[in-house]
């Protein structure tokens, strides 16, 4: 059975009368992105590349000439100006990183990279070593985290940090692309970056922007899953099969827990969270795998987060758990 999962607000706005789809592609970020847009939209693709273009140059940790980039090489006790948007996520991050018990930190990047997942001595690379318990504690002892000026649009570098917005720059790139669109009078449309999606509007047929949620390829949850209305809402998906290696120890996929130095090993296969906000829900997705199901749906039901859980167990299918907020649009 297929279940479906909808906004509780819908808009009454007809789509453009006779309006065809026009679907656009590009790359960045190290992925793709699409977006299909009720409308005569041939011409945007040069503006949202645009807008994409933007959150690398400014957050990118794969690009050594980006803000983010300058910052994390920054002498120690120095303060520096960021750009608007860059300032913006990366509040944004920390407070999610507040409010999660530092679940999901923006500060975490040396342990990212400590673990082959960062730019540089990948571990898909010829002669990656996992680090040593030692070499853990070690980052771990050095962690500091930036502080913010808003007043004067400025972050202190304490020395050290590395800046790592992989967790929640994608989500925002997402909502960078709808909140353009709806400037311009695109109000119908589906966007997305690497599997991250946000949809506004409807279809020229009236019918919402149905997208399937991702599911892990090697299980099912024993079920058709899950197609939600992507009308005024966005999605994303943290999952343990998007990248990850194997050794000794077993499964060590990417997402590190910043409080241990520890990639997650919690059987949490994926964590999709629904928001209005890609941002937030990219975020979010993020802290609450870490967090794992108990503490995650406690934090969700205090924040009202619609979050689900799918679970390995050991016959190889997957347990679903959800919060509240999403149980409540499903249909």
């Amino acid at each position: 059975m297929r279940r479906v999962l909808l906004p509780h607000a819908i808009s009454s706005a007809a789509p453009p009368a006779g309006a065809a789809i026009h679907e656009l592609r590009g790359t960045s970020m190290g992925t793709s992105w699409s977006a299909r847009i009720a409308g005569a939209a041939a011409e945007l693709a040069p503006l949202l590349q645009a807008e994409l273009d933007l959150v690398v140059a400014q957050m990118s940790h794969w690009e050594p000439a980006s803000d983010l980039g300058r910052f994390n090489r920054a002498p120690a006790g120095t303060w520096h100006a960021l750009p608007t948007e860059f300032l913006e996520v990366l509040a944004f991050a920390l407070d999610v990183c507040e409010a999660s018990g530092g679940a999901c930190d923006p500060c975490a990047g040396a342990l990212v990279n400590l673990w082959g997942f960062g730019p540089l001595d990948r571990h898909d690379e010829p002669g990656f070593v996992p680090p040593t318990p030692a070499q853990v504690q070690a980052v771990l002892a050095r962690r500091a985290h930036v502080r913010l000026d808003p007043q004067t649009g400025r972050a202190w570098q304490p020395g050290g940090v590395q800046l790592d917005l992989s967790a929640v720059a994608k989500g925002y790139a997402v909502d960078r692309l709808a909140l353009r669109l709806e400037s311009l009078g695109f109000a119908n449309y589906l966007v997305e970056v690497g599997g991250e999606l946000r949809g506004g509007g409807v279809k020229p047929d009236g019918q919402p922007w149905w997208v399937a949620l991702e599911q892990p390829l090697d299980a099912s949850a024993g079920d058709d899953g899950i197609v939600v209305g992507l009308h005024g809402l966005a999605i994303a998906t943290s999952g343990d099969y998007r990248r990850y290696f194997v050794d000794g120890a077993g499964r060590r996929p990417h997402t590190i827990d910043p409080r241990t130095g520890l990639p997650i090993d919690s059987g949490i296969a994926s964590v999709t969270v629904v928001d209005a906000s890609c941002m937030a829900a990219d975020a979010w997705s993020t802290a609450l795998t870490v967090l794992g199901v108990e503490a995650g749906l406690r934090l969700a039901e205090r924040r009202g987060i619609a979050v689900r859980y799918l679970v390995r167990q050991g016959d190889g299918s997957l347990r679903e758990s959800t919060s509240s907020a999403f149980a409540a649009m499903l249909d």
